[in-house]
């Protein structure tokens, strides 16, 4: 019994660690990637957004599942873009000796902060909000203009 409550820890930590994004220096994750993947989640959070108002006031079973499910999915994503944040740029990426150290630090957390707007909130603007501040801390952060698609 010990054997198989050490064994299911050690895996949770693992696997804890693994989606953290490996905290060691592998080289193998890349920047331009995690900018992709936050606004690939920014673009979840706002088609959810405009699917919950699409459900809104509907009292049938089938609606309230599928806004429930959709409230579910805008938050996980939006979660993810913190721990992408926290976990990747903040713990990794961001260093203290950077002479943009406090630019690249107010900006992360500006899209931590857009971020649990969104999931506060069905408003698209929050969405909005969370796009433009994921593009300021790639401004931030690189030190140039984004340069990739991402339309909604």
């Amino acid at each position: 019994m010990n054997r198989l409550f050490a064994s299911t820890i050690l895996t949770l930590v693992f696997a804890t660690i693994a989606s953290a994004h490996c905290q060691v220096p592998c080289g193998i994750y890349g920047d331009q990637r995690r900018f992709e993947e936050m606004l690939e989640d920014e673009h979840t959070i706002s088609k959810a957004q405009t699917e919950i108002n699409s459900l809104a006031g509907k009292a049938d079973a089938q609606s309230v599942n599928q806004a429930v499910r959709w409230v579910t999915t805008k938050e996980d994503h939006a979660t993810r873009i913190q721990n992408t944040i926290a976990a990747y740029f903040m713990a990794q990426r961001i260093k203290t000796d950077d002479p943009a150290y406090g630019k690249k630090l107010m900006a992360a957390h500006k899209v931590i902060v857009n971020a649990m707007k969104a999931k506060q909130s069905a408003d698209p603007a929050t969405a909005k909000a969370l796009e433009e501040s994921i593009f300021a801390f790639y401004e931030a952060y690189e030190g140039k203009k984004p340069d990739f698609d991402h339309e909604h």
